[in-house]
């Protein structure tokens, strides 16, 4: 007989991915469902999907989703869980999103200590519209709207989100991560996890940064985009933990 040593998580639906080749939407998409399930919540979370890449995202989870206007998932969220608090509620966003029409929904979300917990994606650009400069681009990377290169005298510097958050009192858990290679999604699978086990405990607002690549909008292919990653990304937005107040508790 034939022994099982992988299946598939049933809070995926079986709907093909839209993402471009090389994107890492898809695999930060797995985790969460993996996470939700091993939690045994499959049957009481609610997702919410951004207006970005993400936008189909109510397609692929295997459980309630509701579709919110560009920026606003976080004012959603917050409306379902305290109408119902015993879900399990997360928003999945991407950097234009979150990072820009949708900066202020963020800030007063972790500020009120609203909890619930959002996966945030961090490619460094604008996907699904073309590829245009995010607040999460780096300075002199050519983008359709930045042609020579984020000019760090009239645009400024990008916005490190995880940071930001992680001086908010009413936020409980922020950590940046990435999904680049095994080990990486291996800790971005467990710092899901710990934000979703924290909204069960009421512990209040938690955020997941994920880094990810954007091969079609980089101009690069996807091996090249992970090493752009690399060499990149993470020296901008260095990963690791910027707020743990479970564990500032426990201390």
């Amino acid at each position: 007989m034939a022994k099982t040593i992988f299946k598939k998580t049933g809070m995926l639906t079986d709907v093909p991915l839209h993402y471009c080749p090389g994107c890492t939407h898809g695999i930060i998409h797995r985790l969460v469902a993996e996470c939700v399930e091993e939690l045994g919540m499959q049957d009481k979370a609610v997702g919410i999907a951004p207006v970005g890449c993400g936008v189909f995202a109510y397609k692929y989870f295997n459980c309630d989703m509701m579709e919110a206007a560009h920026g606003r998932a976080p004012a959603v969220a917050t409306g379902i869980k305290r109408v119902l608090p015993e879900t399990l509620v997360f928003t999945y966003q991407g950097d234009g999103d979150l990072a820009s029409i949708g900066a202020a929904e963020i800030v007063h979300a972790a500020a009120r200590g609203e909890n619930f917990t959002t996966i945030f994606v961090n490619n460094a650009i604008y996907g699904m519209t073309g590829g245009q400069m995010a607040p999460t681009t780096l300075v002199g990377q050519v983008t359709t709207t930045s042609p020579y290169g984020r000019n760090e005298q009239t645009q400024g510097r990008p916005v490190n989100i995880a940071e930001l958050l992680g001086t908010i009192n009413g936020a409980c858990y922020i950590e940046r991560t990435s999904v680049h290679d095994v080990p990486h999604i291996l800790k971005t699978k467990k710092a899901i996890k710990k934000a979703l086990e924290y909204q069960m405990g009421g512990k209040g607002f938690s955020l997941v940064e994920v880094l990810s690549t954007c091969p079609t909008n980089w101009g690069l292919s996807p091996l090249e985009s992970i090493d752009w990653l690399k060499e990149n990304m993470i020296p901008q937005y260095p990963l690791g933990v910027t707020k743990d107040r479970g564990s500032e508790e426990k201390a």
